[in-house]
């Protein structure tokens, strides 16, 4: 049953909703110990009344409340009051960025700030053993000074195969029921437009997963639509396992590093997919930097000649210039030459002979 305002749990106030979906109900409260508002995640009674699956969560809870990391919404708690358990979490104000794509593309500086944040956030995670599961853009918030914070860290896992609500939309409910979902074996977990190929198929998951869900988000971002759309959601896991990768939606301006992370991201062969979130930091701020303004073709077009005329002008110019700086250097080398020595003087004495010693036979020639 929903909680209304002046709801109490545990040192908690309700005072407003925030949001619902498959991991539950998000209330705005108000923490009365430490006078600050909250999140409170009420947990589906499907899941709390399940002992084992509740033990499973808390031990993943404590694992995820040990994240400290500026672009991750932190978990501050659990609480319990008459049977109705819930997380305690971080507010984050701002809209969501599922929100912000409903007004279409977003600009290319902002683009990569976000996906750069989230990449971060990701990168912190991977290194904590922590992997999303469920990465899309109605878990990543946009605070007004352009913070982003990552939201639900883990809590596909934590939260395993607990029933989405009747009425939550199937193609955005973070946790797929077993009877629509069971492929091969598996169980599929998360949002199927977000899912990597694995995920849809039921195999096991691990960070490169969350990498295929940054490719899918970035995407999303600089067209503007989804990159897997369908109307049900077996046609949007069909389009996730089999479609081609297709990046002509996107805007002539993307940079090449960010075309590049996006085809490493979107391997459907996870051998060959980007393994690790530091790449993609990477190629974000190497699209970030003023040589990359411009995608690689329309850098190279701006760089080489555009018509034989003016190649012919570039290359008289660089002739003519050839030959003053041979004038130049020949002038200077002559400048500098050190002056040639005067000759060496010699001296030779010699003591002639008186004259009265003429008959001496002594002549000088």
């Amino acid at each position: 049953m929903p909680l209304t305002p002046g709801t109490r749990i545990g040192a908690y106030d309700v005072s407003g909703t925030l949001g619902a979906g498959g991991m539950g109900e998000v209330y705005r409260a108000r923490d009365t110990r430490l006078d600050r508002d909250i999140a409170l995640k009420v947990l589906p009674a499907a899941f709390t009344a399940d002992p084992d699956r509740l033990a499973r969560f808390e031990r993943e809870a404590r694992v995820l409340a040990s994240l400290n990391h500026p672009n991750i919404a932190q978990i501050h708690g659990l609480e319990e009051t008459d049977g109705t358990r819930a997380l305690v979490l971080e507010l984050v104000e701002g809209p969501t960025l599922a929100e912000r794509l409903e007004q279409g593309p977003i600009p290319l500086d902002e683009v990569l700030s976000i996906a750069r944040q989230i990449a971060l956030a990701l990168q912190a995670a991977h290194e904590a053993g922590v992997i999303h599961r469920d990465l899309k853009p109605a878990n990543v918030k946009v605070r007004k000074d352009g913070t982003v914070k990552v939201l639900d860290f883990g809590l596909a896992k934590a939260l395993d195969t607990a029933p989405a609500p009747p009425d939550a939309d199937p193609l955005q409910s973070p946790t797929l029921t077993a009877s629509v979902t069971r492929m091969g074996g598996g169980l599929i977990l998360g949002t199927p437009a977000y899912m990597s190929p694995e995920q849809a198929e039921g195999q096991p998951t691990d960070t490169r997963g969350d990498l295929w869900a940054l490719g899918v988000v970035l995407y999303e971002m600089l067209a503007g639509e989804r990159l897997f759309a369908g109307e049900t959601v077996a046609q949007v896991l069909a389009r996730v396992i089999d479609r081609e990768l297709d990046l002509s939606a996107l805007p002539p301006s993307t940079p090449e590093p960010v075309r590049r992370l996006l085809t490493r991201c979107l391997e459907r062969d996870r051998r060959r997919r980007m393994r690790d979130a530091g790449e993609a930091i990477s190629d974000l701020e190497a699209a970030a930097s003023p040589s990359e303004t411009l995608p690689e073709a329309a850098r190279d077009a701006a760089a080489s000649p555009s018509s034989p005329h003016e190649w012919r002008t570039r290359t008289a110019w660089a002739i003519g210039g050839l030959a003053i700086g041979c004038v130049l250097a020949a002038t200077t080398l002559w400048t500098l030459a050190p002056a040639p020595e005067p000759p060496a003087v010699r001296r030779l004495t010699l003591d002639l002979p008186s004259p009265m010693a003429r008959g001496s036979g002594f002549a000088l020639s």
